[in-house]
């Protein structure tokens, strides 16, 4: 009769085992099936835009098959011509990389001093920074607008303000106001945090400098958050529209957004044109994201943990 027993206890673990697996299995099979599904209506609208840069205007405007009937490739070549797009690339470059560069030097300092620097009033100001990242980025333009305006002493601006045109239409206008986010200070502070007191106080113990703490023993140790904060900077200057078009205006200072937005004039749009001229734009956010995914998505895992 034991044995009996122990064999019919057996059949059951094993057959309870074998469903657990399978239902496993199911459920597997639907989570990738949504991700799947997911990932191809979020890859719609890129097919369009590719699509529809390849189409002509009589096609565009007739609309129907979403493929060509006729694959213009030289769209791309007409867009490069219609607009001096090389010094709209070459102006959000140089925006993506300043923004980029003050980010991590700045936002990585603020970081760590918030993270491991012990002085009063450290958490009433990780707590301005918090209310910051609740403000809409839309209810500060106006502000900074006119703090860009009234620059004392540039553009003509006497000491108060008055007088002259600030920073407007100028590379400071275009790079200052957006070279830390509050997000990104955020982000550099939660990963500091997981970094071992002991082994800054041991360095402190002999002698290193607290310059030397932060850049060769703390940050090595937080790579993921500099790459992740570099690709949202650089993400979200290429692609700022708003700023750029209220602070400048001569073609010299044009960005690639407010370029294309050239091609849609107020009753008329070439739309060949400028979805071609979109595709281009968007080429290299994605060739970056591919490049830095893996750190991309570590990065955010992390915050969201601590």
């Amino acid at each position: 009769m034991p044995t009996e027993f122990a064999t019919v206890s057996m059949d059951r673990d094993n057959r309870e085992s074998l469903l657990a697996r399978r239902r496993a299995t199911v459920a597997r099979s639907v989570a990738w099936t949504i991700l799947l599904v997911v990932s191809l209506l979020m890859l719609v609208p890129f097919l369009w835009m590719l699509l529809t840069a390849l189409k002509t205007d009589g096609e565009i405007a007739r609309g129907g098959s979403l493929l060509p009937q006729e694959w213009q490739w030289s769209n791309f070549a007409s867009a490069l011509e219609a607009a001096p797009f090389h010094i709209y690339a070459r102006n959000s470059l140089l925006i993506a990389v300043g923004h980029t560069v003050m980010t991590l030097t700045y936002a990585s300092a603020a970081g760590y001093a918030l993270a491991k620097l012990r002085f009063s009033g450290a958490k009433w100001l990780f707590g301005g920074f918090l209310a910051a990242m609740m403000i809409p980025s839309y209810a500060t333009i106006v502000p900074q607008f006119l703090m860009v305006r009234f620059m004392p002493l540039f553009g003509g601006n006497d000491i108060f303000g008055q007088g002259g045109s600030g920073w407007i239409d100028t590379w400071w206008a275009l790079i200052i106001p957006g070279g830390v986010s509050a997000f990104s200070v955020f982000l550099f502070r939660q990963f500091f945090t997981s970094v071992p007191t002991e082994l800054i106080e041991a360095a402190r113990l002999d002698g290193l400098s607290e310059v030397g703490i932060f850049a060769r023993i703390s940050a090595p140790q937080v790579v993921p958050a500099f790459l992740t904060a570099g690709l949202l900077s650089f993400e979200s200057s290429w692609n700022n529209f708003l700023w750029p078009l209220l602070v400048t205006y001569s073609e010299e200072l044009r960005v690639v957004q407010v370029g294309l937005a050239g091609f849609r004039q107020e009753t008329t749009a070439e739309w060949n044109l400028m979805m071609a001229g979109t595709a281009m734009a968007t080429l290299p956010m994605v060739v970056i994201f591919l490049f830095a995914q893996k750190y991309f998505v570590q990065g955010f895992a992390n915050v969201g943990i601590k």
